[in-house]
């Protein structure tokens, strides 16, 4: 029995300018459903939900919800609507309790008195966390939980103002597979108690596995809405890429020559309880993967590699000698592209032209001064090469999408010549599309004899680029696997839980 509708939106327009981001959008949501929306960086997603959350106002086209039209002009009309938006970045107070931030500025007050009822706070805290099944204390302070349960947080937040449409933007973008899976399980309770989703998200995967329809947009249109248990993965790419724009998601196996030297050799490396003893090397032309569960030290690996962070012991030799330190790596050509991009790899405020020149400045400046006409050149051809979509070099970074900003950090680094270029989560939030020229650019990189260290949570990913996977577990390199012995990404998920085989093989063997 199909379920009612709770939310139809019709014929939305929206432009900036001259430019038509939303042309005649159609979208709806079902009473208890999870409904993904998806599209490239730039296909309109994130305007649409803008519109639905109070955050931009319509140019045309309606909304309705339970079958009345609404104007949600601001974020408070979206929540007296009964709507609510998860951002990727939490809005959470972190010096704050749980309970606190779950009734931030709309704390319960004892009657006829301006002064705040802690208690009954507390006691409306815990009854919601109780409906959404978690065991979090509403006095924990925030700046002690992990990503996973400030996200259940978040989630409170918006249930405690009434929300009867969450709408969820890659919400899994930074969770363990654990944390994940408690995600997952939270969404379906949410569901089967009548709310409604709409779940913004790049990986495909989760997407079938999770949602009951999809809505995919390319250039500001709606391009196809079906159930997702009629969808494959191909269908739901070539909606977002248009027909006949294939990915470079399919493994090649590339030839390193045998006379290869390796440009780095970790040997021996202790960080913490979490890397025991770590050893590998990375030959150039050669993309090594390196896999492993969250929280398993693959960040901690890189960032040693890039002399950002001291070991407790072992080294790491770069052309056979010890990196010193961070600006001692940089000279000797090496790069980190890091997981958060937005904290770590991008002034966001500043220009696409000020990003890729920074780590530059010595190559352009003389005398003091930059040479504007050098360094403007190396940006424009960095935009070029990358296909960065950019209305111009002196387009703010933080306007740009994710995976556009996510090019602009690759390319700053790139723009060295580096190396070894290590890559740490390098798609997060990065669309299909995209995804595939970052993966083109590493392998063009490779090819011209660049050493690559790719870390990724997303096995697709790794067995897409990689020419070798090393498998972290136990603080120990446990597997080096050559790439073409690897078949299908269940072996590479069992070995990363610690298996050597998918359980199935160790059965039949």
């Amino acid at each position: 029995m199909t379920r009612p509708t709770i939310l139809e939106m019709t014929d939305i327009r929206k432009s900036f300018g001259n430019i038509a981001v939303l042309k005649r959008v159609a979208f709806s949501l079902r009473k208890g459903e999870v409904h993904a929306l998806m599209g490239g960086n730039g296909a309109g997603k994130s305007t649409l939900m803008k519109i639905l959350t109070g955050v931009y106002s319509r140019d045309g086209g309606s909304v309705l919800i339970d079958g009345q039209p609404v104007e949600v002009h601001d974020t408070a009309a979206a929540e007296r609507a009964g709507v609510a938006m998860i951002f990727q970045e939490f809005s959470l107070v972190p010096t704050l309790t749980v309970a606190q931030n779950i009734f931030l500025k709309r704390e319960p007050r004892f009657a006829g008195t301006p002064f705040i009822n802690g208690a009954e706070m507390k006691r409306q805290a815990r009854l919601i966390l109780e409906e959404l099944g978690v065991d979090i204390d509403p006095d924990a302070p925030v700046s002690g939980l992990s990503v996973g349960y400030m996200q259940i947080v978040e989630i409170a937040k918006a249930l405690s103002k009434k929300a009867r449409i969450l709408v969820m933007d890659e919400p899994t973008s930074s969770l363990s597979e654990a944390e994940t899976e408690a995600l997952f399980e939270l969404v379906n309770r949410l569901k089967a108690s009548g709310i409604s989703i709409v779940y913004i998200s790049h990986r495909m995967a989760e997407i079938l596995k999770l949602c009951d329809r999809v809505t995919v947009m390319r250039d500001g249109e709606t391009v196809m809405t079906a159930d997702c248990a009629d969808l494959s993965v191909a269908q739901i790419v070539e909606a977002m890429l248009g027909a006949g724009n294939a990915t470079s998601f399919e493994w090649k196996d590339r030839q390193v020559p045998a006379t290869a030297k390796p440009v780095v050799q970790v040997r021996n490396l202790r960080l913490d309880k979490r890397i025991d003893d770590v050893s590998f090397d990375i030959k150039a032309g050669e993309i090594v993967g390196l896999a492993g569960l969250m929280g398993s030290g693959r960040t901690e690996i890189a960032e040693t590699i890039f002399g950002r962070r001291r070991a407790v012991s072992g080294e790491v030799l770069f052309d056979g000698v010890p990196v010193a330190n961070q600006a001692d790596a940089i000279a000797r050509g090496i790069a980190l592209v890091p997981e958060d991009r937005r904290k770590f790899g991008l002034v966001l405020d500043h220009s696409v032209r000020d990003n890729i020149i920074l780590p530059n400045l010595e190559r352009f400046t003389r005398h003091l001064f930059v040479q504007d006409a050098v360094a403007l050149q190396t940006v424009r051809d960095t935009i070029r090469d990358l296909a960065i979509k950019t209305d111009g070099p002196d387009k703010l970074s933080r306007l740009l999408s994710g995976g556009n900003q996510q090019k602009i950090v690759i390319g700053k680094w790139l723009a060295r010549d580096p190396r070894l270029l290590i890559l740490d989560e390098p798609t997060i939030g990065v669309d299909i599309g995209a995804k595939s020229e970052i993966v083109e650019t590493v392998r063009a990189m490779a090819d011209r004899g660049m050493a690559v260290l790719v870390i990724s949570s997303e096995l697709e990913e790794l067995m897409a680029i990689s020419d070798r996977i090393l498998v972290l577990h136990g603080g120990r390199i446990a597997q080096d696997m050559n790439r073409r012995d690897v078949a299908t990404e269940e072996e590479l998920h069992h070995a990363i839980q610690g298996h050597s085989r998918p359980q199935a093989a160790l059965g039949a063997a």
